[in-house]
């Protein structure tokens, strides 16, 4: 688990995700509960058009003003990508 902490904690600094900002402090992206990284994960494909296709994301999100039905088509920056990989390693490590 220490070495998943380091190699993420990496990640994260490479691309300034070693904390994420919230109204009271910063927290630790390891620190987030498996919803929190999957509304920050889905919020970015949201973001970019994405239309979502479970009942859980329509419910939580909408589909209003998607334009993009197939995720491998939605047109991320390098550093939404990053973003997404970060949060879906600890939604692995959490067991989400």
């Amino acid at each position: 688990m220490y070495a998943s902490r380091l190699v993420a904690a990496a990640l994260g600094l490479a691309c300034g995700l070693g904390v994420v900002a919230s109204t009271a402090h910063a927290v630790p992206v390891d620190a987030l509960s498996c919803k929190q990284l999957w509304v920050k994960r889905n919020q970015i494909y949201k973001a970019n058009g994405y239309c979502f296709k479970t009942s859980k994301a329509i419910n939580y999100f909408g589909n209003a003003g998607c334009y993009v039905d197939d995720m491998s088509d939605v047109s991320l920056s390098k550093m939404e990508m990053q973003r997404v990989m970060t949060y879906k390693h600890w939604e692995t490590v959490n067991g989400c």
